[in-house]
């Protein structure tokens, strides 16, 4: 819904950086609601989280993906509050977090706050009307368009805000206050509880150009499906610190990288915690990397592993219309047998209401001790 004539059409508002334009709307509706809860408090709360969220795609506009069309959007580029297809959320997702955090509409858990900053966003027809006020004729992609298309579409659209001003004018981006809205951004991340994920360094000003290209280089790559890695535990992890340590895990797949909180003053940390990337192809290994949080040093390594998620892809899509519900193994690997010594139990692949995970208990690398439990599920590009 169009809110008092796009306010204006004062453009130059839209010109900040995404994340400040949510945070916009997430402050808006919490001082709406805080004055909702001092005029009455016993009111109850109107709708819930996921009657609204399913009310939002059906909304018109939101039935179709915000980039290219394609009908039956499942997922969510919260900063802006477009729905997009999972095709159009493999290039969000490799513009990092800082630019767009996508979420699935039926894998992920939303939030209250989530749901009604996406409702506050106003949904696909305004996200269009900002981000391509001034889209050149014939230039949007369609749903059949090529991987290089639909990447240099998106960055143009979001990251660039290519299409926000008329070219004739000059409406440069503040790229210059980048570094000071990234750090405002990762504070007010962490005030709303939006996760903890790894953010690259474009802290030298001399690698500029090589961070670009790289970033060009990660938009070309097409992407097979998901992987949703759930941080379980660490076991008898290695002392960093004097008596302790404040261990935190980052995975990497590709050119992705996230990681877990920090916790605190243990060697057994249970984080529970599930982080997920886009699925490359080629399919590289996930690489998981265990650390120590210092404060005024740069963190220690506490060892690493290396999983082959090739089996659990071709195990899920052999299974993708699987009807069995009971708990079914499919396929395990023995630690006995493991030459690469990276198993410290055996590794099961099993299946039960349609999800095939697989549980990995692995020995950290390059460390005198330390194990590491995860749990893995690959979602194909069909869900």
């Amino acid at each position: 819904m169009e809110r008092d004539g796009m306010e204006g059409n004062n453009l130059l508002h839209f010109l900040d950086t995404p994340s400040a334009h949510y945070r916009l709307n997430c402050d808006g509706f919490e001082a709406e609601n805080d004055a909702d809860d001092r005029s009455d408090a016993s009111d109850p709360d109107p709708a819930n989280s996921r009657e609204l969220l399913e009310c939002l795609l059906n909304q018109p506009a939101n039935k179709f993906c915000a980039d290219c069309g394609i009908p039956d959007p499942k997922w969510a580029a919260l900063p802006f509050g477009a729905f997009i297809c999972i095709k159009c959320s493999g290039t969000h997702r490799s513009l990092g977090v800082h630019i767009s955090k996508v979420i699935s509409v039926n894998l992920d858990e939303w939030t209250d706050e989530e749901v009604h900053c996406l409702a506050e966003s106003g949904g696909n027809s305004v996200v269009n009307t900002r981000y391509e006020a001034f889209l050149p004729e014939n230039k949007k992609i369609k749903q059949d368009c090529s991987t290089e298309e639909r990447n240099d579409f998106i960055r143009k659209k979001y990251q660039f805000q290519q299409f926000v001003c008329d070219p004739q004018f000059s409406c440069p981006l503040p790229l210059n206050k980048k570094h000071a809205q990234d750090k405002h951004q990762q504070h007010n991340s962490n005030k709303h509880g939006f996760g903890h994920a790894f953010r690259n360094s474009w802290r030298k000003k001399d690698s500029d150009s090589k961070g670009l290209k790289k970033m060009s280089d990660v938009g070309m790559i097409e992407f097979v499906g998901l992987i949703k890695v759930n941080i379980l535990k660490g076991t008898d992890l290695a002392v960093r610190d004097v008596m302790s340590s404040d261990p935190y895990v980052m995975i990497n797949l590709g050119h992705q990288s996230m990681k877990t909180k920090v916790i605190k003053n243990t060697l057994n940390p249970i984080w529970n915690e599930r982080l997920m990337l886009s699925i490359p192809d080629p399919i590289p290994p996930l690489k998981l990397q265990v650390f120590d949080k210092d404060t005024f040093s740069s963190d220690d390594r506490m060892g690493e592993a290396d999983v082959d998620i090739r089996p659990l892809i071709a195990a899920t899509k052999e299974h993708e219309n699987s009807t069995i519900n009971e708990l079914t193994e499919l396929y395990r690997w023995s630690a006995s047998e493991d030459s690469n010594g990276v198993l410290a139990k055996d590794s099961v692949i099993c299946i039960a209401n349609g999800k095939v995970k697989q549980e990995i208990t692995l020995k950290l690398q390059n460390v005198e001790r330390g194990e590491l439990e995860i749990e893995i599920e690959c979602v194909p590009l069909s869900q």
